[in-house]
């Protein structure tokens, strides 16, 4: 899909909202105690803000594992963020997936709270990256 630069920044910045509005429901979630609910926020709010950092370059995905394939590839593996943050959002990826999908597995507080704060400094990081290429 090709857009126009006006179409990629009117993306990018729904996508960035998108995560934003989901980082606002963390709190309340948490809360509530509802684990595995925190936990499938927690990683959508990392997979929007990959989305908008992917939108912004011109990176076509079309799938989450296309996302975190791309985000390897053009912004770990090219130092433009670090293997444990490339590493964290594929954990996040997989937690989610256990908690959405596994019915034998259920995710504890002590498990997600902790992932909380790196969520939102790995957003903050690609915000920071996106402002610097607009």
């Amino acid at each position: 899909m090709s857009l126009k630069e006006e179409e990629r920044k009117v993306l990018v910045n729904m996508e960035l909202e998108k995560s934003e509005r989901l980082l606002s429901e963390l709190d309340s979630y948490r809360q509530l105690g509802y684990w595995s609910t925190l936990a499938n926020r927690v990683y959508y709010t990392l997979f929007h803000a990959v989305s908008a950092l992917l939108i912004n370059d011109a990176i076509e995905v079309g799938s989450h594992k296309g996302a975190a394939i791309r985000f390897q590839q053009y912004f770990i593996k090219t130092g433009v963020f670090s293997r444990e943050e490339g590493r964290f959002y594929a954990q996040m990826q997989t937690l989610r997936e256990q908690a959405d999908y596994n019915c034998a597995y259920e995710i504890g507080e002590e498990e997600i709270v902790p992932k909380i704060a790196p969520t939102k400094e790995l957003i903050e990081k690609i915000k920071q990256y996106i402002e610097s290429k607009q």
